[in-house]
């Protein structure tokens, strides 16, 4: 249903979506590219002392980042832009369907769901987009292009970092699973969060008037604390993954210095190629962290597109009928006799 909803209403900007495609490619290719570089540098320019080819060298490697600067902003923009664009559309689909509700239908979502479903709802779909646009195709890439590049500076490390992505992608795995349902709650509690500001707000002199203040303001605390429990849940699984990249980072690291030590010391590789495959393995596991972010806002931006959809896919009572009376033209007045 998300993507669905996602490849609906990004149709109209197929194009500037295929633009934004091309820029990543740009600035994924000037990325790969520089670690490569700077091994020859340091192989054949820094070890052979060789300064003229350490300044074409260098000379190359600031044109690539140049070019790979002005890639990634424009691919930023660009998908900014987009994603704004999208999510103005779809606010705007969802008000119009809202306007179309009779009081059946406004009574069976309730105001302050239709509110939460208009503007919370449609931000976070519309965030997972613009995320979306600026990474789940550059990451990707970049990361299979780190592995292949890897691969062909020296194989028996690049076992080591396949090893790598399969240990991150696992324990990245069981996050998102363990967090789809919390968001959900969330949701929820928003609603009832809402529904009771709303309640509370219109109804005070009533509220006053029975002396029911304490129960009110017991209420809106149980109903906070609900939403404060899941949130802080969340808070604490999603600050969880940084330690847990930083921690394989480092020891995976540890790893590769050691094997690369001993072959390095064998003949069997050259120092440049060892810091080309650090650079990879950096690529490598800022690429996995891009993409565990935005499926980390998957759940949640699913059950937003579900809550969208039931608004979208409703059917007003009130519908207008097939042969209407038409007005009769005429003088309606009498006349005096």
């Amino acid at each position: 249903m998300l993507f669905g909803l996602l490849r609906t209403h990004v149709r109209p900007y197929r194009w500037p979506a295929a633009l934004l495609v091309l820029l990543q490619l740009v600035q994924i290719l000037g990325t790969l590219l520089l670690p490569t570089l700077g091994a020859a540098l340091i192989d054949n320019g820094v070890v052979a002392d060789d300064s003229g080819y350490i300044t074409r060298v260098g000379a190359v490697m600031v044109a690539v980042a140049l070019v790979q600067i002005v890639a990634a902003v424009g691919a930023v923009s660009l998908g900014a832009r987009t994603a704004m664009a999208m999510g103005r559309d779809l606010r705007s689909v969802v008000f119009r369907r809202v306007l179309d509700f009779s009081a059946r239908e406004v009574g069976r979502f309730g105001t302050p769901s239709l509110l939460t479903r208009t503007v919370n709802d449609v931000q976070q779909v519309q965030t997972l987009a613009q995320s979306g646009f600026g990474i789940v195709v550059s990451a990707p890439l970049m990361c299979l292009g780190s592995v292949v590049l890897a691969l062909q500076q020296d194989i028996p490390l690049a076992l080591i970092l396949v090893v790598l992505v399969v240990v991150v992608g696992v324990a990245f795995g069981l996050l998102l699973a363990r967090m789809g349902t919390f968001y959900e709650r969330m949701q929820t509690y928003l609603d009832r969060l809402n529904r009771l500001l709303r309640e509370q707000i219109t109804g005070v002199r009533v509220v006053r008037s029975f002396v029911r203040d304490a129960h009110e303001r017991a209420r809106f605390t149980r109903t906070n604390t609900e939403l404060f429990d899941v949130s802080r849940r969340v808070g604490r699984l999603i600050a969880s993954m940084l330690p847990v990249v930083l921690l394989l980072m480092n020891g995976f690291m540890v790893a590769i210095l050691w094997v690369g030590a001993y072959r390095i010391d064998g003949g069997a590789m050259r120092i440049g190629a060892l810091s080309a495959f650090l650079s990879y393995l950096s690529l490598i596991l800022m690429s996995v962290v891009m993409i565990a972010f935005v499926f980390l806002s998957v759940p949640r931006a699913k059950v937003s597109a579900a809550r969208i959809q039931e608004i979208v896919a409703t059917a007003t009572s009130v519908v207008p009928p097939s042969e209407p009376v038409r007005p009769v033209a005429g003088d309606a007045g009498g006349r005096a006799g």
